[in-house]
């Protein structure tokens, strides 16, 4: 019994210090509205730059702090120049797909979801304007896959100063058709400063799927993240075939203010997965680009459910995902 707990304890140090190790922050500035894909042996960043869209891609999540950069698209059309947000890579039916929110550049009313087109490979194929999705004022959006149908979720303004959620089947990975709402900021803790549901991203474990969002004004230390459950049967774009957590899943902790729009990944092996999220040095929250990126393994609990915990100082040295 001694001869196996040393040996098990022996090979769990030689797993420790031989795996990647990496600190946070990613991206210590234009770090926000992050989203990473793991594919072909490398991490792909992406993160709001206000003016085009960018890759960045690593073998190490410490590898992206240095990793290789190009923009793939910028466009001169006024009325998507300016305002670039939340960009999200997504690979449907073998082709690469960049999501992301744009308008003009004089204020922020003609914000609309936008879709880029790429290749059967996210960097060694040039990206092509697609097309807009959303028709009137909507941001911020993500793909959710559900028995083999795709959906779009965004954040809307169903009624004014009023952020929710919205659903919409897509037709087509450069196309959708009408939306339904999904979500509206009716808790407490989705109502500090403004209230806002955005920065939508899904979440799969097993069969079960959930959506994760923000809620509440970035410009406060309150934005944080909150989770709707799929119960699992019925049309997705029925608000009450969801369940959604009255209270917040991922908040804002000493030297991490405002944690929130995040994304989910798995690591190389697939095994793992991982939050990848933006968040502020900034007490009081912040929306610009002073936010930075930061990754933190999900831990899962006994009946299935995501632990996301807190987020950890910047500069503490972190086991890297399974895989690397």
């Amino acid at each position: 019994m001694f001869l196996l707990r040393f040996l098990i304890t022996t090979l769990s140090l030689l797993h420790l210090t031989s795996a990647a190790t990496f600190t946070n922050p990613l991206r210590a500035r234009d770090g926000s509205d992050p989203h990473i894909v793991h594919f072909d042996g490398f991490y792909y960043l992406m993160t709001t730059t206000w003016t085009d869209l960018r890759l960045t891609r690593a073998k190490t999540l410490e590898g992206l702090k240095t990793g290789e950069t190009k923009v793939v698209w910028t466009d001169s059309n006024p009325s998507r120049c300016c305002n670039v947000w939340a960009p999200e890579l997504h690979r449907i039916d073998n082709t690469w797909y960049i999501y992301y929110t744009a308008g003009n550049k004089q204020n922020l009313d003609g914000q609309r979801s936008h879709v880029v087109r790429g290749g059967g490979h996210p960097w060694n194929f040039t990206y092509s304007y697609a097309g807009q999705l959303t028709p009137e004022w909507g941001i911020d959006g993500t793909v959710l896959t559900i028995a083999g149908r795709n959906y779009f979720i965004y954040s809307c303004l169903p009624r004014p100063q009023w952020q929710s959620l919205c659903i919409a089947l897509m037709n087509s990975p450069t196309s959708i058709g009408g939306w339904k709402l999904l979500s509206e900021p009716t808790l407490a803790w989705e109502r500090v400063g403004s209230p806002v549901n955005e920065g939508a991203t899904a979440l799969y474990n097993g069969t079960r799927v959930w959506v994760g969002y923000s809620g509440s004004y970035c410009w406060t230390d309150s934005y944080q993240l909150g989770l709707l459950e799929y119960k699992g049967s019925g049309d997705p774009m029925e608000r009450g075939n969801w369940v959604k957590g009255q209270q917040p899943v991922f908040s804002s902790s000493e030297g991490n203010w405002g944690t929130g729009h995040n994304a989910f990944f798995t690591s190389p092996d697939g095994m793992e997965t991982w939050n990848v999220y933006h968040a502020t040095t900034v007490r009081t929250g912040n929306c610009d680009g002073n936010r930075y990126t930061a990754a933190k393994k999900v831990e899962w609990r006994a009946d299935g459910t995501p632990d996301l915990g807190r987020a950890e100082r910047t500069g503490t040295r972190l086991v890297g995902p399974s895989g690397e």
